[in-house]
């Protein structure tokens, strides 16, 4: 047994939010209380741990990230630089130590803040003036635009007569020939002919990222990824080397074969579970394809792209439910989170009719909606799964793309007010997994700079630390059908929990930017120890 004590504990458990130390039985927690109160509880040999006044929380848990892709692109070119100059600079160091022919692979590169004239992109010649004798390809910071250089487009077949493909764009010049931008479904021409990582080859990559992620307090994460990521998280967890709790969701593209499976929510163990089934309403705000009402500001023609409406999403949403799976939906625009709403409303229906459970349905990112569908996730019992640090990394091109439209857009106080479940992630790597980060975003509505101003972008949906917090622990746990183990530091509960050597309760808000972990524990094992502890 171990017993923490000496600490500020805050357990997230509405019935005993306080305490002052915790008594551990190999992975559950046992008891939480007074040191003394617990002595006469522990057994056997007990391994006693004086954290000297420090803050104990229950471990943070990113509820939407893409761990293949944050894993691997630890490994990658940082492409989120401030100028157009900085991100080619860094392509060509990378292409000077790289072997001609290899590919250059890079991820974060913004174009809003670059300021460029013309369609506001990068081009093609830009990437090839500095990597001419390598395939390069770039994802933007939003995940749904790539930048590929002249030799990857060759390598990919993509030439002036090839089609846009389904839900995706092309973008070409006024000549018809590729500019080297991607759009949505048009990235995976390029990525499919880029070499593939093993299955040993990217669990080695998670499992070196996991060590980031603890240190940053996370010990769980909804993993938004494919097939190759579950290959590899399967591999980590047989091996014993996966100590992340992840909630596995799968794509839509494979709700007819789950079907076939009898593969249901929930199935798998206290490491590694299925979540839902997920599905693309939209695009994103960065590149403007994320389906609106109205037009984006200064673009009449734009309305972004709607990948399928109500009834299509519907015949999705009835497969899985069919088999107990239930579903999770991207919707970024008012237009893509109404679709979905509708649809999940004709759900309710169908699973009342056909008497299925009412399963826990989400959508991903809720970033802005219509005034009339702002209660309607409550009424859902619809999960709103929001990153609080896209507020404020999109604030800016919020009001220049969606203008007033932008009072109800990342409008958590709203859905709390109105009764919904909120989990908060970061999308990583579209954003930093630092929940710290995530927390500073929620509570002060600012960026790190201070902008826009002390009371932060529209202050009305700010929420206080604790609501805060409950988002990264209990509505995580609510969202992924786990609240009965994970959330909260109560008996019964998995031993997951971070100390924090300074207290985020009463430090200033812009301290929460630099605070880490000073210890990180999964299922009463130190997987994370700074030297100070």
């Amino acid at each position: 047994m171990k017993l923490l004590f000496n600490a500020r504990v805050i357990t997230l458990d509405p019935a005993h939010p306080a305490a002052s130390a915790v008594l551990i039985d190999r992975d559950r927690i046992l008891a939480v209380g007074e040191k003394e109160d617990l002595l006469g509880l522990a057994g056997g040999r007990l391994e006693q741990t004086d954290l000297h006044g420090a803050i104990v929380l229950p471990g943070l848990t990113d509820a939407h990230l893409h761990l293949q892709y944050y894993s691997l692109g630890l490994q990658k070119i940082d492409c989120e630089t401030d100028t157009l100059e900085e991100c080619l600079q860094r392509v060509a160091e990378r292409a000077r130590a790289t072997q001609p022919g290899a590919w250059v692979l890079g991820h974060g590169w913004n174009q809003n803040p670059w300021h460029l004239s013309g369609n506001g992109f990068p081009s093609v010649s830009d990437l090839d003036a500095v990597a001419p004798n390598h395939p390069v390809y770039l994802t933007a910071k939003s995940l749904h635009a790539s930048w590929a250089n002249s030799v990857a487009l060759k390598l990919a077949g993509v030439t002036a007569s090839t089609p846009d493909p389904k839900d995706g764009k092309i973008q070409r010049d006024e000549s018809g020939r590729p500019t080297g931008i991607l759009l949505e479904s048009a990235m995976g021409l390029v990525e499919r002919c880029m070499p593939v990582p093993s299955t040993e080859a990217l669990a080695s990559a998670i499992e070196q990222a996991q060590a980031t992620l603890w240190r940053m307090g996370l010990t769980g994460v909804h993993d938004f990824d494919r097939r190759d990521s579950f290959m590899a998280l399967q591999t980590l967890d047989a091996q014993g080397r996966l100590k992340l709790r992840v909630n596995k969701n799968l794509p839509v593209d494979d709700v007819g074969h789950a079907n076939a499976l009898g593969l249901r929510t929930g199935f798998g163990n206290d490491m590694l579970w299925i979540g839902s089934v997920k599905a693309f309403m939209d695009g994103a705000l960065g590149p403007r394809t994320a389906a609106m009402f109205q037009p984006y500001l200064n673009e009449p023609e734009n309305r972004g792209i709607l990948n399928m409406d109500a009834e299509q999403l519907f015949e999705h949403c009835r497969q899985a439910a069919d088999v107990g799976l239930s579903m999770t939906v991207h919707a970024i625009g008012d237009r893509a989170n109404h679709e979905v709403l509708d649809a999940f409303e004709q759900l309710r229906v169908y699973e009342r009719e056909h008497g299925l459970p009412a399963l826990r349905h989400r959508i991903e990112h809720v970033q802005v909606l219509h005034p009339d569908d702002a209660p309607r996730l409550a009424r859902l019992n619809v999960v709103a799964s929001m990153q609080p640090i896209h507020a404020t990394s999109d604030m800016l091109i919020a009001d220049r793309y969606w203008g007033e439209r932008s009072a109800l857009a990342y409008a958590w106080r709203t859905q709390l007010q109105h009764g919904a479940h909120l989990a908060f992630g970061s999308d990583a790597p579209v954003e930093s997994p630092n929940p710290f980060l995530g927390l500073h975003a929620a509570v002060t509505r600012r960026g790190s700079d201070g902008t826009p101003g002390p009371e932060g972008w529209y202050p009305e949906q700010r929420l206080t630390l604790h609501e805060a917090l409950a988002a990264y622990t209990r509505g995580a746990a609510y969202a992924a059908n786990a609240e009965h183990r994970l959330g909260m530091l109560a008996p019964g509960y998995l031993a997951d929990l971070i100390v924090l050597e300074q207290d985020p309760f009463i430090c200033p808000p812009d301290d929460l930017l630099t605070m880490q972990s000073s210890a990180t524990m999964v299922g009463g094992e130190w997987v994370w120890q700074s030297e100070s502890l």
